[in-house]
């Protein structure tokens, strides 16, 4: 990945619906060259896909905790319990397997903190495996959606 390779991410990080015209102009390359680095980027997985970044409040998801667990143990069958379990919560937006303890970071939102008290109680401490949950509030977002460089 060259300096170029690395202005069309920039670009793409900040609008991922420019044309691949107005990319090449923003990036100062003509339209064919800028077409096929930005297909070979896509080819090697650099760009993973495209898609909309909606704001959690425009759904109701007005509040939003960090939470953490901790198995009981970590061999392979409760490992992937947990994990398949977990991929099926749709409130979790993100899961993290951590080295250390604890042995997961998880980002959840709900509409209210009865929906977490409820999400916590009947499903992310009935998860396979789970030995201990902890959590936080998120009081707000200092950093969000960094472009990568």
């Amino acid at each position: 990945m060259d300096t170029m390779d690395r202005k069309i991410l920039a670009e793409l990080q900040k609008d991922g619906r420019l044309t691949v015209t107005e990319l090449a102009a923003r990036v100062r390359l003509s339209v064919s060259p800028c077409h096929r680095r930005l297909r070979e980027l896509e080819r090697s997985g650099a760009i993973r896909g495209y898609r909309a970044v909606v704001d959690p409040a425009a759904l109701g998801l007005h509040f939003e905790a960090l939470v953490f667990i901790s198995l009981h143990q970590e061999d392979r069958d409760t490992v992937a319990d947990f994990e398949r379990a977990l991929a099926a919560v749709p409130q979790v937006l993100q899961a993290q397997r951590l080295f250390g303890d604890p042995d997961y970071l998880l980002r959840v939102a709900t509409a209210d903190l009865t929906a977490f008290q409820e999400l916590y109680d009947q499903e992310l401490a009935t998860l396979p495996g789970v030995q201990r949950l902890t959590s936080t509030l998120v009081m707000k977002h200092v950093v969000d959606e960094r472009p990568l460089s």
